[in-house]
């Protein structure tokens, strides 16, 4: 796990832009940094490590193949390294590490590009192929790690965060007012390659880039898709055997780590789940995050499972106070614009378990996504015709304040009904797995793990696990009583959980949203920020937070486009402090 910056292209290679790109992202890979510059060609790598597997020099990157002469600057894990070390030994190749990033370097002088539908991973990567001449860049399927790039002066730079391009650029970028757009309405920039700066762009998941220094500016090309062939009702048991044995070996797999390693348990069926298998190879250490002044609270049911599993465990209190305390520090590392409220809270968490040796975190996310966890997957109705059924999914994504992005919206699920043969449901969780999954979820998970140089963990993202998931229609993941029916399945017939918390309902909720009305030390704090500033005003949105923090209305009766005030006032709060950190103002942008 690391950071990956550089470039190619330009008239020559840029040392000092690289060596601003990496100091910038020093936070992602403290244990060492590596550099790879190639003149003639006009080529620079970077790599900041954070040390998991085979932490000796061995493993140092960016790493030079002894047979072809490619380098790799790689970010990420990849869980079938054994694996695939023993087949590449089989024809003929030879290793002098332990870690991963060499059979991945391998791998590539094996089967080329077609190593990407071999592993099986977490990565954002920079392969340069001097016999091509050319800079690969690629990321995994699901979007777990990302890659960022912009062309600037006929030079191509890429890095592992904004932060890191922006610091390594020649000119600032300004806010791209489109994406700001989608922020506010979503609370993430949606479309496949845009992000809030003008000009830096985000390489989708599963998708590869090539790069060469004539050529400096390209278009992705996707490299894996998902299978979405509905099974057959008949297979609705056997397709939960497959998801256990599934399961079982990708967990087995991300256990390995040669440092220390745990768990974050909500108590829920997700998180539990994994808990569960986990807790079958080895003694787990578990921490659960608890939030004061709020309903939200669930460490007893974390409790419960961690008692049931015999794990080692313990409990983390977050108050409003700890996250107005932290919410400046983490405004640093939103990077893209996204609203998710645990950037900060769960920031703290694994801060708290860096603090305890962890550098390695096991967390559930994806597996709502996937596996039919929220309520928009029940918004299918056959009988709405289809134009009438997008606006009533835009104004349930858009939290009731929309309108503008109505268009974008539309052309994504459109083509997500194209490829999935008319199925809304498969529609719904493509939007979900590739739109609102990696740019807001799984974004906030490698930007508050790695802000404290700690690895986090997803296994429902493994692309095995989705594989299965993709293909499971409606009907297996989805009862008048109940959601994720296949993930509660494989934990009640294979006796991994209680029923109890097999059968609980999905809980949660946005915390720091729910604060602004709870907490009057984090809403006064809020109110503060927000009644004087400088983008509420230039949006035109300082009357609705005064509405909101001083009138105490919750919001506009509708139709009116604004009708919950809390959820806008957080977006805004991470705005404000967002780019404060960045010296954007309204008129500089």
């Amino acid at each position: 796990m690391c950071a990956i910056a550089g470039s190619i292209g330009g008239s020559e290679a840029r040392s000092a832009a690289l060596e601003r790109m990496l100091d910038a992202m020093r936070h992602r890979g403290p244990d060492d940094s590596g550099r790879f510059f190639d003149e003639t060609a006009r080529v620079a790598l970077g790599h900041n490590r954070l040390a998991i597997l085979d932490p000796t020099a061995a493993g140092r990157q960016p790493m030079t193949s002894d047979v072809n002469g490619d380098v790799l600057s790689f970010n990420g894990e990849i869980y079938n390294h054994r694996e695939l070390r023993g087949e590449l030994e089989g024809r003929g190749w030879r290793f002098r590490s332990r870690c991963d990033t060499e059979v991945l370097l391998h791998a590539f002088g094996e089967w080329g590009l077609g190593a990407l539908d071999r592993v099986d991973g977490m990565f954002a990567l920079a392969l340069w192929r001097p016999r091509e001449q050319a800079l690969y860049l690629a990321r995994d399927p699901q979007g777990i790690k990302p890659v960022y790039w912009r062309v600037q002066n006929e030079t191509a730079c890429f890095a592992s965060e904004i932060g890191g391009l922006v610091a390594g650029a020649e000119s600032a970028p300004c806010l791209d007012r489109r994406a700001l757009g989608q922020f506010l309405e979503f609370g993430y920039t949606f479309e496949d390659e845009r992000t809030c700066l003008e000009d830096v762009r985000k390489l989708p998941p599963g998708h590869y880039l090539r790069l060469t220094a004539q050529a400096p500016d390209a278009r992705p090309t996707r490299y894996w898709r998902p299978d979405l062939t509905p099974r057959p009702e008949a297979e609705a048991d056997l397709a939960v055997e497959e998801l256990y044995e599934t399961l079982r070996l990708v967990v087995r797999q991300h256990l390995v780590a040669d440092t220390a390693l745990g768990m974050l348990l909500s108590g829920g069926i997700d998180s539990s789940l994994l808990a569960a298998l986990a807790a079958r190879e080895t003694r787990l250490r578990t921490l659960t995050m608890g939030f004061a002044q709020s309903s939200l609270d669930e460490r007893p049911l974390a409790r419960r499972v961690a008692q049931a599993l015999n794990c080692e465990h313990e409990e983390l209190t977050i108050s409003p106070g700890d996250v107005e305390r932290a919410v400046s520090e983490s405004a640093k590392h939103f990077d893209d614009l996204f609203a998710d409220w645990g950037l900060v809270s769960t920031r703290l968490a694994y801060a708290k378990a860096r603090e305890r040796g962890l550098k390695v975190v096991i967390v559930g996310e994806g597996a709502d996504e996937l596996f039919g966890g929220y309520d928009i997957f029940r918004r299918t109705d056959p009988a709405l015709p289809r134009g009438l059924w997008l606006w009533r999914l835009y104004r349930a994504y858009s939290g009731r304040r929309h309108g503008s992005q109505f268009a974008v919206f539309k052309q994504a699920l459109e083509r997500g009904l194209m490829e999935a043969g008319g199925d809304r449901f498969a529609a719904i969780r493509l939007f979900e797995t590739r739109h609102q999954l990696p740019n807001n979820y799984v974004q906030k998970v490698d930007k508050a793990s790695m802000s404290v140089s700690v690895e986090a963990r997803t296994p429902y993202l493994d692309r095995r696990v989705a594989a299965l998931a993709y293909r499971m229609p409606r009907s297996m993941l989805l009862s008048q009583e109940t959601d994720k029916l296949a993930l509660r399945r494989v934990a009640e017939r294979f006796r991994l959980l209680p029923l109890d918390v097999v059968r609980r309902p999905k809980r949660g909720g946005a915390i720091g949203a729910a604060w602004m009305d709870e907490a009057p030390g984090f809403r006064a704090f809020a109110r503060e920020r927000l009644l004087d500033g400088r983008w509420t005003r230039e949006l035109g949105l300082a009357p609705a937070m005064r509405a909101y923090f001083v009138e105490g209305r919750a919001g506009y009766p509708f139709p009116h486009a604004i009708s919950i005030f809390r959820n806008l006032a957080w977006r805004l709060l991470i705005l404000e402090m967002w780019a404060e950190t960045r010296g954007l103002t309204p008129h500089a942008a």
